[in-house]
């Protein structure tokens, strides 16, 4: 466990500091994963390495079921009402979600202000787009606001979809699930298990892969609802049964196991089940959960151990969340140059991963730290 940052809540519990340490890494890996779909984006193949790096959403998903179970459950009608939780919530994550939405508009008019077939877009429809991504409000496939043209739910930030799913499975946790008991959680997560399992074997999404939500239609909306629901229960689950066992070397061993799992190839073979969903599948339900129960069962050995897991743990978020708008800029300077390997690029996908995790450590200490630490001072940490 470790100690609580300056702009935490002022009664926040004590961290799991492997959990930490994991997350910065899975967001790190996430960066690779879309680096390497630019060059799948710019040259019309398929993602070659760190195929399954898009699991990483649904690992985040465990986490923070995982998180919210062992921060909240036990609040519940003593210190905690449903409006203090959404304004903890909103607290901890809607600043960067903003920060994200306005480096996507940045750049967005970097590059022109044009669709990916070089459509271009009026600026009230830009503004209209960036209203819509800070109050989360999806976008509809089509729409004038629906900048990029490739139907991106958010298109000014991409992955501010999964976003959209966490404050839908904050909302559910905070209506009904937390009231839930324990054997009713566990059927509800069993059944959510099943038909995601469903979903990824029998390849109902028709891509080959779990990779859905990303855009707002009925196989991605259902599908990303799924992708959420099952792991954020998983994670509520653990969280509620959790017993530690001893494990040395936790932290590495968890690491690697999730660098090997998000590198995996794709896995042909779609009769008479998807193969590739047999593998997600497994990911999500057993080598996850799993992960996540390692994790939170060790613990960092010395100072130099806990420093680098609290690093990791406190960029993942905003590395995750500004990260996008640049891989924009790097995709559209990869399509312009007809450039599509790494061996060509190299030099250039460096940069764009140092920028990134450079700039989310600028935003998290001048911008996150501080927003956050005003609003909990503003709105929650007042004298009873």
């Amino acid at each position: 466990m470790s100690h609580i940052s300056s702009s935490a809540f002022s009664d926040t519990k004590a961290h799991y500091d492997l959990l930490d340490g994991l997350r910065g890494v899975a967001a790190l890996m996430v960066i690779w994963y879309h680096i390497f779909e630019g060059y799948a984006f710019a040259g019309g193949g398929i993602i070659d390495t760190f195929n399954h790096g898009y699991l990483a959403v649904d690992f985040f998903f465990i986490l923070s079921g995982f998180v919210i179970g062992y921060a909240y459950d036990d609040r519940w009608g003593r210190s905690l009402t449903m409006r203090n939780f959404f304004k903890r919530r909103l607290i901890r994550l809607h600043p960067m979600a903003i920060m994200g939405a306005v480096l996507g508009t940045i750049t967005f008019c970097l590059q022109g202000c044009v669709q990916w077939d070089g459509t271009h877009i009026a600026l009230s429809m830009i503004m209209l787009s960036l209203l819509c991504t800070i109050f989360f409000i999806p976008t509809m496939p089509g729409a004038g606001y629906e900048v990029r043209g490739n139907g991106e739910m958010f298109p000014l930030n991409g992955p501010c979809w999964s976003l959209f799913f966490e404050y839908i499975g904050n909302i559910l946790y905070a209506l009904f699930i937390h009231r839930l008991s324990n054997k009713a959680l566990t059927v509800l997560t069993i059944l959510l298990g099943v038909a995601l399992a469903s979903f990824a074997i029998f390849d109902v999404s028709g891509y080959g892969n779990m990779g859905v939500g990303w855009t707002l239609d009925g196989i991605n909306f259902g599908g990303g609802l799924l992708r959420m629901l099952f792991p954020f229960s998983m994670g509520m689950l653990l969280s509620r049964n959790f017993k530690p066992i001893k494990v040395k070397g936790a932290f590495w061993i968890c690491a690697i196991a999730l660098v090997a799992l998000f590198s995996v190839p794709y896995l042909e073979g779609a009769t008479p089940v998807c193969t590739n969903g047999i593998y997600e599948a497994f990911c999500v339900i057993i080598a996850f959960p799993v992960l996540v129960w390692l994790g939170a069962s060790g613990t960092t050995t010395d100072k130099k151990s806990t420093r680098i897991c609290k690093f990791l743990g406190d960029i993942s978020y905003p590395i995750y969340v500004i990260h996008y708008p640049f891989m924009y800029l790097f995709y559209a300077w990869l399509i312009k140059n007809q450039l599509f390997t790494l061996e060509q690029t190299w030099q250039v996908a460096l940069c764009v991963y140092a920028w990134n995790i450079l700039l989310a450590s600028l935003c998290l200490k001048f911008y996150d730290e501080p927003a956050r630490k005003y609003l909990a001072k503003r709105f929650l940490n007042k004298k009873r």
